[in-house]
């Protein structure tokens, strides 16, 4: 069983910090469907349940995202509900929330290059690098963060 720890509570400056610069990054022009997306896929990736009810609601509540592309995020590579842009965002989102497979990073970056000027490249990889750290507390400490 997973420890539980309020990491929250214990070093609240830590995750002021984190909350400030999440919303950093979100003010970096990306769509904000698509970040919902990206971060409910990692968030799946990472098995934090708390985090993809969170995402996936925002997607749907606050940015009009169709429930039923959410159902299909998992197959989103089968799936024809996603364009070029959201499959080269969600192919990197899956390469940088695993890690694990170089070949699978680079060909996730080459993708990425079509659909996305440096800047949109800059921030989705800081988006990313936020949810996984989100997740990673929330999942490693089973407790629920803060909104973020």
């Amino acid at each position: 069983m997973t420890r539980t720890i309020n990491a929250y509570g214990i070093i609240p400056d830590v995750f002021a910090t984190a909350r400030r610069l999440n919303g950093d990054i979100e003010g970096l022009g990306l769509d904000m469907t698509l970040v919902e997306l990206v971060k409910t896929r990692a968030s799946q990736i990472n098995g934090c349940a708390y985090c993809v009810h969170m995402h996936g609601g925002d997607a749907v509540k606050k940015y009009g995202e169709k429930p039923e592309r959410l159902y299909l995020l998992p197959t989103w590579r089968e799936s024809p509900a996603f364009d070029a842009r959201e499959r080269a965002a969600l192919a990197y989102a899956e390469a940088m929330t695993r890690m694990d497979d170089h070949a699978a990073l680079v060909r996730a970056s080459a993708a990425l290059d079509e659909h996305f000027s440096e800047k949109e490249v800059v921030a989705l990889t800081a988006l990313l690098a936020m949810i996984n750290f989100w997740n990673r507390i929330a999942v490693g400490f089973g407790t629920q963060h803060a909104p973020v």
